[in-house]
């Protein structure tokens, strides 16, 4: 049987704005069967980098949230610290970054709570018993929560290929602790060719793990080692490999493209871990979640950097679903369906029905978090749409 998964498109009328549709939405996709009078939920949502304006707008926030307050339930918003260096690592800058985005209380009706508390360390374990996690670490207040409500921006992600929903919630549902364990088969190298020393890495590693260090270049070095000696030494980033947490942020900031990983050995695994993550948070919770994707401002990258590039594709609409996995799809599936904008970064893969995120990311395989999560009886890939 397939999954339905409920679309509502960008039009508007002086009936019915886009904001009320989205709060229409969310009652025709099955809200009020999710949740009871005095429920605590979680609307989990990304507060977006201090530079990045990519993220779901605060008004559309304050819509679902009112429609869950109708119900009787107390909603809050929420999003768990990072593990970089930015705005969002720890819960002051958090808090701080999210009202400066504009999720200030007269906005969303809601108060903001940073899952996993000040630093990142308030957790609750959850046993899973899979095969890469037996046990997993969530914000304690995600966790403890009543309920679940997830609000993700649908864009590119520079690990995973997009991020949508099961993201939102594996990776942006753990602590600090359950961050790293996902991270840690994700090792970053330094290309000393393509490295010209400028630094910019260095000074954005939350774990002091890059530093600049004269090198001979390899092909004076090669010569002999008198000519190594003679050899105009030049500064290269070098990446203390017991230092770093492999959150991969690097790879992100580098203007060059001098720092890669070994995808095919790391990046499987990472997302097996996220999709792991994402049922540890759904433990309990299956009856009690609702899954929205935003595929407005599709930007290349995570709304975790600083900045946030052109759109890849047109603004295209909202789905909702009570299936994590079916809303992921139809989005990917939406999103192929476009032709490219003409002033986007996609160099391949810009014609409508060609795999956008394959084309952002072509080291990175994104089914594989689908079919991994069908697998653990997340939800399905088979999906039908029914608009609104």
């Amino acid at each position: 049987m397939r999954s339905t998964v409920y679309f509502a498109d960008l039009r508007a009328t002086t009936k019915e704005s886009f904001v009320d549709k989205i709060g229409r939405l969310v009652d025709t996709a099955g809200l009020s069967d999710c949740l009871k009078k005095r429920d605590l939920v979680a609307v989990k949502l990304h507060f977006g980098e201090l530079g990045n304006t990519a993220f779901i707008r605060p008004v559309f926030l304050g819509k679902i949230v009112d429609h869950i307050r109708r119900t009787g339930a107390l909603p809050f918003l929420t999003d768990a610290n990072t593990l970089y260096a930015g705005t969002r690592s720890n819960a002051p800058a958090h808090l701080t970054t999210a009202i400066r985005n504009g999720f200030a209380y007269p906005v969303v009706d809601a108060p903001l709570v940073i899952a996993d508390g000040l630093r990142g360390k308030s957790e609750t374990s959850i046993k899973i018993g899979q095969k890469r996690f037996d046990t997993v670490f969530i914000g304690s207040e995600i966790a403890e929560a009543d309920a679940l409500i997830s609000v993700a921006h649908f864009k590119g992600h520079e690990l995973s290929g997009f991020g949508g929903t099961i993201k939102n919630l594996g990776m942006g549902c753990a602590s600090r602790k359950g961050k790293l364990a996902q991270h840690s088969s994700v090792s970053p190298q330094v290309k000393e060719k393509k490295c010209v020393g400028c630094g910019d890495c260095v000074a954005h590693c939350s774990q002091s793990a890059l530093a600049l260090v004269e090198r001979v270049p390899a092909a004076t070095a090669a010569k002999s080692s008198r000519a190594a000696k003679r050899g105009r030494k030049r500064k290269k980033a070098v990446i203390d490999a017991k230092r770093c947490i492999g959150c991969g942020e690097c790879i992100l900031i580098c203007p060059n493209a001098a720092i890669d990983i070994a995808w095919n050995q790391s990046i499987p695994i990472f997302l097996e871990n996220m999709v792991e993550y994402t049922l540890g948070v759904l433990k309990g919770k299956a009856k009690k979640a609702l899954f929205l994707n935003f595929i407005t401002d599709v930007s290349p990258a995570c709304d975790c950097c600083s900045h946030n590039d052109a759109p890849i594709v047109r603004n295209i609409g909202v789905l909702v679903s009570r299936d994590p996995v079916a809303i992921d799809q139809a989005s990917v599936d939406l999103v192929n369906l476009e032709p490219a904008l003409a002033d986007c970064c996609l160099k391949t893969n810009r014609e409508a029905g060609e795999d956008k995120f394959s084309g952002l990311y072509p080291k990175v395989d994104w089914k594989i978090q689908l079919e991994y999560a069908q697998q653990l009886g997340l939800g399905r890939r088979d999906y039908r749409i029914q608009k609104i």
